[in-house]
């Protein structure tokens, strides 16, 4: 266990509620708990989930064991003979022993796979455990791939992995594995970096053109047909805190991160597009006008949805890399204190503005140890609990009332429309432990 220590930075944000708890100075500069010992993590492969509904012309084949696959359609929710864009090419015990070719085995089933599915664009080989740990090549297997299939078929590989990383790190993985290959341009343009569902990236878009700024650009795009393009006059904002590897594969390409608070909640939705706006040189008479009336909806949605929040306490395990941006969230717009605020890992140039806003007093930590994370959150009895789904049940046997963290990945909760709904998730496990304590009586 050590602690370590940030540098302070000043945050951007253009218009804060004064009703809202003092920045005291925020938490960029407090001291940070890091632990290595024992984890509860997720499978990086659970970000397919999201990515294939996304990316309307790609497909993800995992090269990995029958456990892969199950946990896939487990969590997908769909059959297999629905045919989803995602399959996985099994691993057999003749091929973790090293018996046959794993490359050429490879190479008939993409074969198989483009064969009956002409509709594919993009062909991402997903590596897993079993074939890491069997060393399998797949960035030479996707070169050799895209000189069998180009143009028609681009072909990428990532590791989905859950051996050293988080579940939303393979989200990373992925679009870290397309910037290299993006298109170069001179222009000056704007690439909003994470995936977003449909309505909620419309919904951007639109507040953004509304704000006058053209040539706006979105990765991963819905096709491969619109041409995301990268050069030295490319900005990018992130929508996820948790795309650190793109974050450094854009930079590499020469774009500029413009560095915001997350578009999580009235006050970081506004912060991020108040960033993009002086970028951009909006006028504020603009800026007010666009973001006004969504808002006063955002203000008026989390005070009805948060009343059961207002007041209670709050502990994050390290789980997504949504905790920090969710604490700023909770403590500013929903009246929570937080008690510990833990992150898998804190990279400063993406956390830093939320670190900035986040009110100082609560325990930032870094990595984990889970038995002490545990005996810690069990001492200070907070509100609520956001963990892992191998935590909650435990916890809620204790008596303490829980919020998965998986569920804020998987549910629309960015920008002005989704603040409500964001708000309700937390309160939601408050509201039924005080109708069951009330049953009981």
């Amino acid at each position: 266990m050590e602690i370590a220590r940030r540098a302070p930075s000043v945050g951007a944000s253009r218009m804060t509620d004064q009703s809202r708890p003092p920045i005291a100075g925020g938490c960029r500069s407090a001291p940070i708990l890091k632990q290595r010992g024992q984890r509860e993590v997720f499978c990086g492969l659970t970000g397919i989930i999201w990515l294939h509904r996304k990316m309307q012309d790609a497909f993800f084949l995992v090269v990995g064991s029958r456990t892969c696959a199950h946990l896939l359609q487990s969590a997908a929710g769909v059959m297999i003979f629905a045919e989803p864009r995602f399959g996985t090419a099994i691993l057999e015990e003749s091929d973790l022993a090293g018996l046959n070719d794993a490359h050429a085995e490879l190479d008939r089933e993409v074969e198989t796979l483009l064969s009956r599915r002409p509709d594919i664009r993009q062909l991402f080989l997903v590596g897993s455990c079993p074939s890491e740990v069997i060393k399998l090549d797949l960035n030479r297997a996707a070169e050799r791939l895209t000189q069998a299939y180009a143009p028609k078929v681009r072909v990428l590989e990532y590791s989905g992995s859950g051996i050293e990383t988080t579940f939303t790190q393979g989200e990373d993985a992925c679009l870290a594995a397309m910037v290299p290959v993006l298109p170069k341009t001179e222009e000056r343009n704007l690439v909003v970096v994470g995936a977003l569902p449909d309505v909620v990236e419309d919904q951007m878009l639109g507040l953004l053109d509304g704000l006058g700024i053209e040539n706006v650009q979105v990765l991963p795009a819905r096709t491969i047909d619109a041409d995301v393009q990268i050069g030295p006059n490319t900005v990018f904002a992130l929508t996820q805190p948790f795309l650190g590897e793109t974050h450094a594969a854009m930079l590499r390409r020469g774009a500029r991160h413009l560095a915001a608070p997350f578009p999580l909640g009235e006050e970081g939705t506004t912060a991020w597009l108040s960033v993009i706006a002086k970028e951009f040189g909006v006028s504020d008479e603009l800026f007010e006008k666009t973001t006004d009336a969504p808002r006063r909806r955002a203000r008026q949605a989390v005070a009805q949805a948060a009343e059961a929040l207002d007041g209670k306490s709050v502990f994050f395990f390290p789980d997504s890399q949504l905790e920090i941006p969710l604490a700023r969230f909770l403590t500013r717009e929903c009246g929570m204190s937080a008690i510990e605020v833990g992150m898998p890992y804190i990279h400063d140039a993406i956390h830093g503005p939320d670190l900035d806003l986040l009110p100082a007093g609560p325990q930032i930590s870094e990595g984990q140890d889970v038995d002490l994370q545990l005996d810690r959150c069990r001492e200070a009895r907070p509100d609520l609990t956001v963990c892992g789904l191998g935590l909650a049940n435990p916890l809620e046997a204790e008596g303490l009332s829980t919020k998965w963290a998986i569920e804020l990945v998987f549910t629309p909760v960015h920008f002005y429309e989704q603040a409500g709904d964001l708000a309700s998730l937390f309160a939601r496990p408050l509201r039924r432990k005080a109708i069951l304590g009330v049953a009981a009586e």
